[in-house]
């Protein structure tokens, strides 16, 4: 069955190390980004998003955020990417 199923979506979450946060704007509200998601598209490329919370605290509205185009941070994508896959590859089934 194993080649039948269908897999709609692979998407990990990443905490963005200290040094790598950056800070943008929406809709007024000044936001630190402290989180990637990103997602395995169907042509096997990756597409990431930035998530965080109000420089001046409280929860904020949950916005996702475009990610700068810095090597750093590219870097994190594959890194994550190969680890996530990795972890998924070495599944010990249901709990």
């Amino acid at each position: 069955m194993s080649g039948n199923v269908e897999v709609s979506a692979l998407a990990i979450n990443v905490t963005i190390p200290q040094a790598l946060r950056w800070t943008d704007t929406r809709r007024g509200e000044a936001f630190t980004l402290t989180t990637l998601n990103v997602r395995l598209l169907p042509d096997g490329h990756l597409a990431v998003k930035a998530y965080g919370r109000p420089v001046d605290g409280g929860r904020g509205a949950y916005v996702s955020f475009p990610v700068p185009d810095r090597p750093e941070l590219a870097a994190l994508v594959a890194d994550a990417a190969g680890r996530a896959g990795a972890l998924w590859a070495a599944h010990r089934g249901l709990a």
